[in-house]
């Protein structure tokens, strides 16, 4: 289970031209219960959000194509993604580029190298304060409608996986349980989604929930 009593299977978004840092990074948040999506600049970043929603962003600055401010601006433009936490991380750290970092969209700017202890406590303050905001608004309480076609059937495997997603748990803990690949798992979680046209986990998982599969 997931060392982290506040990622709830949240889902992030990491962008970063640095295979390296995304490997480290990745494998820390994961094992914190968290499921990472990868991105090596902005405009991969971008097609990713074209087919799902992560529950937070974490972004390099300083990349190839396009970099994190051009990619953020994109996102904050959208009213699908606008609402999402973004996280900055970069190795420009004087306080006119983090001031910079913050007027470009930004809620939080980490300087590198920092420690992954650091990255894992604004990721969960990040997501929290999202949640009040949420509650705040009310938009918890009213809960979207899945208009997803009644002919949709998942597979016995898929309806094993969205259960577990409906309990929280992360895809490498599914992978786990069901001893395949997290990979596997990952396939499996994109292909109810291709197949429903929800946009992450979390709407999966309540369609799953309001549908009686689990």
């Amino acid at each position: 289970m997931s060392d982290s009593p506040n990622s709830q299977g949240a889902t992030l978004l990491l962008v970063d031209d640095d295979p390296n840092l995304i490997l480290l990074v990745r494998d820390y948040l994961e094992f914190r219960g968290y499921d990472i999506l990868t991105a090596a600049n902005g405009a991969e970043g971008l097609e990713i959000l074209a087919n799902t929603t992560p529950d937070l962003i974490i972004c390099d600055v300083m990349m190839p194509e396009m970099d994190g401010y051009t990619f953020i601006q994109n996102v904050r433009q959208n009213p699908e993604t606008s609402w999402l936490p973004v996280i900055f991380l970069s190795a420009k750290g004087q306080t006119r580029d983090r001031i910079e970092g913050l007027n470009q969209g930004a809620d939080v700017y980490l300087v590198k190298p920092f420690e992954p202890e650091e990255l894992v406590a604004q990721v969960e303050s990040s997501l929290s304060q999202a949640r009040r905001i949420l509650d705040h608004s009310g938009m918890t309480h009213k809960p979207p409608t899945f208009r997803v076609p009644s002919y949709v059937e998942l597979t016995p495997t898929e309806t094993k996986v969205v259960g577990f997603v409906s309990q929280g748990l992360s895809n490498r803990e599914i992978a786990e349980i069901l001893k395949v690949s997290q990979r596997t798992v990952e396939s499996h979680v994109s292909n109810m989604l291709n197949k429903t046209s929800l946009g992450n986990r979390t709407e999966l998982a309540r369609w799953a929930m309001d549908s009686g599969l689990v």
